[in-house]
Formats: structure tokens, C-alpha cells, sequence
């Protein structure tokens, strides 16, 4: 009975820690490079195209998509 209690227990901290071990690879991974605002404008417009504009209601949706 002793032996089995002790499979079980390494089971359970083999398992906690592999759970640990994915939970900071995801982390890790997850961090990537956000653009910044002036990477995003455009570089000259001409007054009469009619495409992406960055404007200020632009920036702030920007703004607020930050983690």
C-alpha cells in the first residue's frame, strides 16, 4: 500500500510539473513585438487618396489594444 502511495504522489508532482513547465514556455513565447503608432503612419498622403488615414480615434483604438 505504501509503494503505491508513493507512485501516486510522484505521479501527481511529475504531472504539477509539467503543467509549470508548459505554463512558462506559453509565456515565454508569447511575447512579441508590438508596432508602434509612428510605424504605422503613413509616410507622405496625398490629399486626395482615399485610403488608411491615422487618425487620433485610430490611435487611441491603438492605444487601448496594449497589454
Amino acid at each position: 500500500m505504501a509503494e503505491k502511495m508513493k507512485t501516486a504522489r510522484r505521479s501527481f508532482f511529475t504531472g504539477l510539473g509539467l503543467v509549470a513547465a508548459a505554463g512558462v514556455a506559453a509565456k515565454i513565447t508569447s511575447k512579441t513585438t508590438v508596432p508602434q503608432i509612428a510605424d504605422l503612419a503613413p509616410e507622405a498622403a496625398d490629399p486626395g487618396d482615399d485610403g488608411y488615414r491615422l487618425t487620433e480615434h485610430i490611435q487611441k483604438y491603438y492605444r487601448t489594444t496594449k497589454i
